[in-house]
């Protein structure tokens, strides 16, 4: 388990650590309201799809919290206009979907109740997603560690750990369960332009946790693999199409490429909230555009001329560069579009 909280409910409040500033300086964030959770979303306070899915809940009840409506009907109306904000937010990670689904869903159930049932229900959901969260993780860490060997160096990209969950990782997750398991890892961790989630909180945490961890820039992949110095990669994910395209963090993509071709292992890790059953292929996963002053600015200094710029925040991994998904219900192969239902039976 981390040594810092990425995300709580405390005090009838929602706090997030500020992953804007790691590693410079670790302060955190007091959401009062719903829009500051939402907003908090948006500016990347808190990232990671289940972090995310965990932020949604906490928004959600947050709101519920603080709603001053008397009528029951103006009640449900305002909880369901905070779903579509908290919803609209982010496109690409389905767990921000997942999890204002499933507290909508409690509330539709539950119409008949009144008002103050429902608002403290509501918490009690939030902080229960909060706790599954932490315990799928775990499960995660614990059946993708038998894929890993003594003495292993990992290499994984962006960061899917405690930062971007409510507190162990996903890739991150089965990498201190084989760590803690007593297995020599080491973590090669790709800087991952431009937000620097590999360079800024993967190298952070596992270095606070005692791992031993070397930081890359993304254009070294090749040479790390061509050199023999990478056994596996290991990577999350921010949606799962459910014949097993995976969309997560751009660059993703081209690590998978490469791995296929030096032969090294391709794992992703995430829990089954993460899969989109609805959604057939990668094809369909919407892919978020950021602010293109994450590519020309570093620290507010101008590094760019005044050219056109891209900035997809994820790329699409097919199902076919894909060794194995790791999920909280076992390990799922190919082909995909069997594997991963049999994981809900």
């Amino acid at each position: 388990m981390s040594s810092f909280k990425t995300i709580e409910w405390k005090d009838d409040r929602v706090v997030m650590i500020d992953q804007r500033i790691l590693p410079i300086k670790e302060a955190y964030v007091e959401c009062l309201t719903f829009e500051d959770v939402a907003q908090a979303i948006r500016d990347m306070v808190v990232r990671g799809a289940p972090a995310i899915g965990v932020a949604a809940a906490m928004g959600i009840a947050l709101g519920a919290l603080k709603s001053r409506r008397k009528d029951k009907i103006e009640f449900l109306a305002e909880l369901k206009e905070i779903s579509t904000v908290i919803s609209n937010t982010r496109p690409t990670a389905v767990n921000l979907f997942w999890a204002a689904n499933r507290m909508m869903n409690l509330v539709n159930e539950n119409k008949d109740k009144d008002i103050d049932w429902i608002r403290d229900r509501l918490v009690e959901e939030a902080k229960k997603i909060y706790e599954e969260d932490i315990q799928i993780c775990k499960r995660i860490g614990r059946v993708g560690s038998e894929l890993i060997k003594d003495g292993a160096t990992i290499l994984t990209h962006c960061n899917a750990g405690a930062l971007a969950t409510a507190g162990y990782g996903t890739a991150l997750g089965v990498i201190r369960a084989a760590f803690e398991e007593g297995k020599g890892v080491k973590v090669i961790a790709s800087e991952t332009r431009p937000f620097l989630q590999g360079a800024r909180l993967t190298a952070w945490e596992l270095d606070k946790d005692g791992i031993p961890v070397t930081i890359i820039t993304d254009n070294m992949a090749g040479y790390v693999m061509s050199n023999g110095m990478v056994d596996v990669v290991i990577v999350g994910a921010d949606r799962i199409a459910s014949n097993g395209d995976v969309a997560n963090k751009i660059g993703t993509y081209s690590l998978s490429i490469l791995a296929r071709f030096h032969k090294i292992p391709f794992y992703v890790a995430a829990p089954i909230s993460t899969i989109d059953f609805n959604c057939s292929s990668g094809d369909l996963i919407p892919i978020e555009k950021r602010d293109i002053k994450e590519v020309t600015h570093i620290l507010g200094n101008k590094i760019t001329p005044d050219v056109e710029v891209l900035n997809p925040a994820f790329d699409i991994t097919p199902s076919d560069h894909i060794s194995s998904i790791i999920t909280e219900r076992g390990i799922a192969e190919a082909p995909y579009s069997k594997s991963l239902r049999s994981l809900l039976s």
